[in-house]
């Protein structure tokens, strides 16, 4: 039997995957422990209160589903590279890359900063554009 390890790549995925978790953190903090009527957060519905958030709690939010979003491409072209037989250290160097850029993005999302947030976004998809292609030969 073969062994098998996790790769940089794989990680990256997992890190991927948890980013919209810690946005929608960031979008509830300091409103946890106060009760919801009083403007708190609200866990018994927690998406219409979400909903109703402004300014950079709202942002969070947003980055939050653009996350949520991105994250079957990046699934995929990860797991479409390794099946190709794409080079490992450009495959893992290429995901580094995009989740680090994710995390970027998030953050200015979160800011405000919609121009470089944008910019952000677009080489975003051109690196995972990338890694689904790395394999092809």
């Amino acid at each position: 039997m073969q062994s098998v390890h996790f790769t940089v790549a794989y990680w990256c995925v997992l890190v991927a995957a948890l980013l919209p978790y810690v946005c929608a953190a960031v979008a509830k903090i300091g409103m946890t422990g106060k009760p919801a009527s009083q403007g708190g957060y609200d866990n018994s519905n927690p998406r219409a209160w979400l909903a109703q958030q402004t300014e950079w709690r709202a942002r969070a939010n947003a980055a939050q589903a653009n996350g949520f979003e991105a994250l079957p491409f990046f699934i995929g072209a990860v797991v479409i590279a390794h099946q190709l037989g794409a080079q490992q250290g450009r495959l893992d160097l290429l995901a580094f890359f995009f989740v680090l850029l994710r995390c970027v993005y998030s953050m200015t999302y979160i800011a405000g900063v919609s121009t470089l947030r944008s910019a952000i976004w677009a080489i975003g998809l051109l690196i995972n554009i990338s890694i689904l292609l790395i394999g092809y030969q």
